[in-house]
């Protein structure tokens, strides 16, 4: 899970709210029920947890809840951008997001007009051949050119820390 609360909500969350994203920042069950599994370790029900865990997107608490890989094992991907007029970011943003392996879609300014691209997207493959297949199919369908940024050293970041709670409260 990625939390960003901002320190307003910090106020609103309860008990298990926090023990929920303090432990699973990390360590997800890989299972095939892994809501189930947290349940039973937060002493709560599986519809409880999911039904939070959704509150907690929709608040802007909890922006992914998801497994994070090393898609190096899992395929090929790279980092893409497209410079497209501003009037229609929007409709060539739902061209790239119904493109297979496309994630990561946003919208970027460069306040400082040092490039014009303005939508980055990272694209996944099953292999390389499958990726250039896909980034040509796409680049034929948005009839702009596709600036590809292939991966060359990779960086673990690791987003999970410990929520000074008591800390946020008195903010």
């Amino acid at each position: 899970m990625h939390c960003q609360a901002p320190i307003n909500q910090a106020r609103a969350l309860d008990a298990l709210d926090r023990r929920l994203i303090d432990s699973y920042q990390r360590g997800l069950p890989v299972c095939t029920r892994p809501f189930h599994t947290v349940a039973e370790r937060l002493g709560a029900s599986e519809a409880e947890v999911i039904a939070r865990l959704e509150r907690l997107q929709e608040m802007g608490v909890l922006s992914r809840v998801g497994p994070v890989f090393d898609h190096a094992r899992a395929g090929a991907s790279l980092l893409a951008a497209v410079a497209v007029p501003e009037a229609e970011r929007d409709a060539f943003a739902e061209l790239i997001n119904a493109a297979p392996g496309v994630n990561h879609n946003y919208a970027r300014e460069d306040p400082a007009r040092e490039h014009a691209y303005n939508l980055w997207f990272v694209m996944t493959a099953p292999d390389e051949a499958e990726l250039e297949a896909r980034l040509d199919a796409l680049e034929v369908r948005l009839g702009v050119p596709i600036l590809r940024l292939p991966m060359l050293e990779g960086y673990h970041i690791d987003l999970s820390f410990p929520i000074p709670w008591a800390e946020l409260e008195r903010a």
